[in-house]
């Protein structure tokens, strides 16, 4: 019985670091079609325009030039960008302001929703690699746990410290019970908790409270 119970708990396992990755794998791959289809031709652009201009005539209009220092802003900030989602920034000096920095993207493609931070001014030593997966599996809850259509949902983020152990608290509450019904019983929710778990030796779990969905992480 307990071989049984093991297998079963090893397969389970392998269940979630199969889905894991396969997100991760995806993640990567959208990276690199927005690098095909943004970057890359806007580097294009810039360059076909270069090439266009007058050979030996400096003298450019005021519009040539607003036009042509846009395009280098956009190019810019599309790599700045890149930069962000590949490695965080903060994530090797404040971890709280990489969670911060983390959401504002939620902030802005998310604006229905009412996000509520409680972070830490400061924060102990966190290795880059624990970090990571952290961040990554805190917007993977958030992924698959934000309904797709316009709803009355409010978010309570959480960073504290607990004698030696690290706490992060997300809590999602839903407008009603049918909604908090369907996504608490997702299962890749419980495919991200068992991988957490393995990859941190930490613990991740979830309950019901009210209309709130409840994850704690703690590592």
């Amino acid at each position: 019985m307990t071989l049984i119970l093991l297998v079963k708990k090893l397969y389970q396992t392998q269940q979630a670091l199969q889905w894991w990755c396969c997100r991760q794998s995806l993640k990567m791959f959208l990276e690199a079609e927005k690098i095909r289809d943004g970057i890359l031709q806007e580097s294009f652009t810039i360059r076909r325009s270069l090439e266009l201009l007058p050979g030996g005539n400096l003298d450019l209009s005021t519009s040539k030039t607003q036009e042509l220092l846009k395009r280098f802003d956009n190019f810019h900030q599309s790599l700045v960008q890149l930069s962000d989602r590949l490695f965080p920034v903060y994530i090797q000096d404040n971890f709280p302001l990489a969670i911060q920095h983390l959401l504002e993207t939620w902030f802005t493609s998310h604006s229905q929703i009412c996000f509520h931070l409680d972070m830490p001014k400061s924060w102990r030593h966190e290795s880059v690699d624990r970090s990571l997966i952290i961040l990554r599996t805190l917007e993977e809850l958030l992924k698959i746990s934000l309904p797709e259509v316009l709803a009355q949902v409010s978010i309570y983020i959480c960073l504290q410290q607990q004698a030696n152990l690290g706490k992060l608290v997300l809590q999602i509450t839903y407008p009603d019970i049918s909604t908090l019904v369907f996504y608490k019983n997702l299962p890749e929710r419980e495919y991200i908790c068992k991988t957490f778990r393995f990859l941190t030796s930490g613990k991740c779990f979830c309950c019901i409270n009210n209309l709130s969905l409840v994850c704690y992480l703690y590592w």
